[in-house]
């Protein structure tokens, strides 16, 4: 059986995968395999028909990631969530172990930036916190407290919110941070 998918790929596409993302030919039809099982015959019309959000973060991976939805929102070409295979091909290559830290954080960056404005403001930083806590951990005043805390030792401007430059410098202290952005095919 293997990975004997030369039908699903021409040669000239594969090529330019492998030149715009960080995998390996194997890696690629592996990625293709995984994104193909979630609706088989959607995909097999056209590999570029985009799959649900719902449906991707079915994906083991993604259904027990308190971000799978905003990973599908940034990774998403429409902007709406929907995810075509090259908008996948992109996710696996970017938490992938072969991206760069750099190409890493400023996905991290986004997937963080609820709003979209370019910066990690105290709202937030406090859904970050909400996500990775058990639901009710925290009461409300807990998390705007934790919110300023994080605040104070990371806002170098302090303009109450972080830039890309502060968020890269703080992560820069976790060096863990690179080796569990990982999704392994």
């Amino acid at each position: 059986m293997g990975l004997s998918h030369g039908k699903e790929f021409t040669q000239e596409e594969l090529d330019d995968y492998q030149i715009l993302t960080y995998l390996t030919k194997k890696e690629i039809y592996l990625a293709y395999k995984k994104f193909r099982a979630l609706d088989p015959q959607k995909v097999s019309e056209s590999k570029q028909n985009p799959l649900s959000m719902e449906l991707v973060c079915t994906l083991p991976e993604l259904r027990v990631n308190p971000f799978g939805d905003r990973i599908c929102q940034v990774f998403s070409s429409t902007k709406d969530g929907r995810i075509s295979f090259e908008d996948f091909l992109d996710m696996m290559s970017v938490f992938s172990d072969a991206a760069p830290a750099s190409v890493k954080l400023e996905y991290a960056f986004r997937i963080f930036d609820f709003d979209g404005d370019d910066l990690l403001s105290a709202q937030d930083l406090g859904e970050i916190i909400n996500r990775l806590v058990s639901p009710n951990y925290l009461l409300p005043a807990e998390n705007t407290k934790l919110v300023g805390h994080l605040l104070e030792e990371t806002d170098l401007d302090e303009d109450r919110a972080l830039s890309f430059a502060e968020f890269e410098h703080a992560v820069s202290k976790a060096p863990d941070f690179v080796r569990v952005f990982v999704i392994r095919l």
